[in-house]
């Protein structure tokens, strides 16, 4: 075993044990004082003993002679460029890698993708069981593959086949994911071969739905150069008024800059009966909303579908959760940066009821145009 294996053993072990005295939390008063005396026992094994290997794993020079760094260059360039859509995922399918094939095939750039799980991209009734699927391949249970449906092409069925693949200096496989468009698990191995090699037809809603972000890309980069420079929550408001309706239900601003976040512009559902709930909304400070200030602290965009954290958004003044409230099935939460890393702003998208979800696909759109509106609001007067 590696010096690098060990450390990562370790360092799960830690992370068990902390759990563990997490859940000690729940005991009487008078239990919790060894409770205690352990968690500083474990702090100070970690500053004295685990942080220590870790920079000494660090400060290692790279391994291998010159040829051999020449090989692994060799087996990433024959990696984006195999004809098949190829992803290499960890156990809860968060994307370490991925080809040109699957990007073109996803719709979602590389750079995107990557610390993004790939079940996210998969319908939502296919991504427990793909989560099922990857978990157990890298526990070593052998190779496997099923059906899954892309977001973006629920109609075309996508043979997804998994295989551990053990990486020199890696605590736990690393899954390698090949997706072959327009293969069922029930066909022939021959016919499902000449599936994925046949041509598809176009997809006319896909076709559609991507022409309708273009519309929206143009319409948010018309409304943003319409801005006066200097006037940041203009922006915003210009921002807000684009997405509303045709994008998501419900546009959230919130500004920041040199102050601490404050509610600008909150534009919610038509309906009346949402009057009250748009209200406290607008009356809510960001700082009792988790995700936003999680999106402004560590300044990356947050996709979620059907958020199982129903408090992530905070409550309203009867205590009741926003997100319930609003019936909200998808949400898109992206920070407005500043050129130093800094926050400008956060912007939060919510799509309600019967709604499709948001996509990756237009999630990477709207990560694009959170771009467009911090460069706006950056904008000073000639």
């Amino acid at each position: 075993m590696t010096q690098t294996d060990e450390f990562g053993e370790e360092l799960a072990d830690f992370v068990r044990r902390v759990g563990e005295l997490r859940s000690a939390r729940a005991l009487p008063p008078g239990e919790q004082q060894g409770v205690l005396d352990a968690a500083l026992f474990e702090l100070q094994h970690a500053a004295e003993t685990l942080w220590p290997r870790y920079e000494r794993l660090a400060a290692r020079a790279p391994d291998g002679t010159s040829a051999d760094r020449q090989e692994r260059q060799l087996l990433k360039t024959l990696f984006q460029r195999l004809p098949l859509p190829v992803a290499l995922v960890d156990r809860d399918t968060v994307v370490r890698r991925m080809n040109f094939a699957a990007t073109g095939l996803t719709g979602v750039r590389a750079g995107y993708a990557t610390g993004r799980p790939l079940a996210a991209l998969l319908a939502s009734g296919d991504r427990g069981p793909f989560r099922t699927q990857a978990a157990a391949t890298a526990r070593g249970e052998g190779a496997r593959s099923l059906t899954v449906r892309l977001q973006q092409r629920p109609q075309e069925p996508v043979r997804a086949s998994l295989v551990a693949l053990p990486l020199p200096g890696e605590p736990q496989p690393t899954v390698l994911v090949v997706l072959q468009p327009g293969v069922s698990g029930t066909a022939e191995p021959a016919a499902a071969a000449a599936a994925g090699r046949r041509l598809l037809p176009p997809d006319l809603a896909e076709t559609s739905r991507r022409a309708a972000m273009m519309d929206l890309v143009d319409a948010m980069a018309s409304a943003l150069l319409a801005c006066p420079p200097g006037d940041a929550e203009a922006v915003l408001r210009a921002a807000a008024e684009v997405l509303h309706g045709r994008f998501a239900d419900w546009v959230v601003a919130d500004a920041g800059g040199a102050r601490p976040l404050c509610r600008a512009v909150v534009l919610g559902p038509a309906d009346e009966a949402y009057a009250p709930l748009v209200k406290a909304v607008t009356a809510q400070d960001p700082a009792d909303c988790p995700l936003v200030v999680e999106a402004a602290r560590g300044g990356s965009a947050s996709l979620q579908v059907r958020p199982e954290d129903t408090l992530a958004f905070g409550e309203d003044a009867s205590g009741g959760a926003v997100l319930v409230r609003a019936e909200v099935s998808s949400l898109l939460c992206l920070p407005l940066l500043r050129e130093d890393g800094g926050v400008l702003g956060v912007l939060t998208l919510f799509r309600t009821g019967a709604r499709r979800a948001f996509s990756m696909a237009e999630g990477q759109a709207a990560d694009v145009m959170s771009r467009h509106v911090a460069l706006a609001m950056r904008r000073r007067p000639a």
